[in-house]
């Protein structure tokens, strides 16, 4: 399931973070890929660890983590820390994959979905359009400001090369309690249903009991 969701960052929080971005530390972006990875990965990563960064990591990581679409589609049990990507003129990422585990220990989980909230304005750079192939297709991805989508970690993916401009997404990865796609897709068709029905029925009226039976039960089950 490959989905985009609008506004997961409201106008507000992009204001808030466009000023604290400038002042963030940046590093090679290569240091945080697989062996593979490294040789097409052309960007540049901050250190949430220094200056502004932890304050900017919980300010996104907040927003993604809390957003009902998101929760709905992926059916988190857990996340990576969020990373913050830099592409320049002449950068880009070129064509790769996730690598299936990420973290130690406690930290440690398995990459079922992957996630790219962009930061920057699409008409500020030209090029870096994220592009996944996705059901025997390529799906070519250039969102607004506080815009995410989320894609199957498995997907073969790329990020176009930036011919002007800067481009600034946040990205990160999700262990999901459903572990199987079609599972997940079966609960988000399920859990969309229920929200629009709840606008009709009234939440013990029978029809919406059951449904959240189904629901609550499938979620056991997977």
């Amino acid at each position: 399931m490959l989905i985009s969701i609008s506004q997961v960052l409201d106008a507000d929080q992009r204001e808030l973070l466009s000023g604290m971005l400038d002042a963030l530390v940046w590093k090679d972006g290569a240091e945080t890929a697989g062996r593979v990875a490294a040789q097409v990965k052309r960007n540049q990563r901050a250190d949430l660890n220094q200056s502004i960064g932890p304050k900017v990591e919980q300010i996104l990581f907040g927003a993604i983590s809390a957003h009902p679409v998101l929760r709905a589609a992926a059916q988190p049990h857990k996340f990576s820390s969020v990373l913050i990507s830099k592409t320049t003129t002449g950068g880009g990422y070129g064509l790769h994959v996730d690598n299936p585990f990420m973290g130690d220990g406690e930290q440690s989980l398995r990459t079922d979905l992957s996630f790219t909230l962009f930061l920057s304005r699409p008409e500020t750079y030209e090029g870096g359009e994220l592009l996944v192939e996705h059901a025997g297709q390529t799906q070519s991805m250039k969102p607004n400001a506080g815009d995410l989508v989320l894609y199957p970690s498995s997907s073969l993916h790329q990020v176009a090369e930036v011919t002007s401009g800067e481009r600034l997404v946040c990205v990160g990865w999700i262990e999901s309690r459903a572990r199987r796609v079609e599972d997940r897709e079966t609960l988000f068709d399920l859990i969309n249903l229920k929200a629009e029905l709840a606008g009709r029925l009234d939440d013990q009226s029978p029809e919406m009991l059951t449904l959240s039976k189904v629901i609550a039960n499938l979620k056991r089950r997977f």
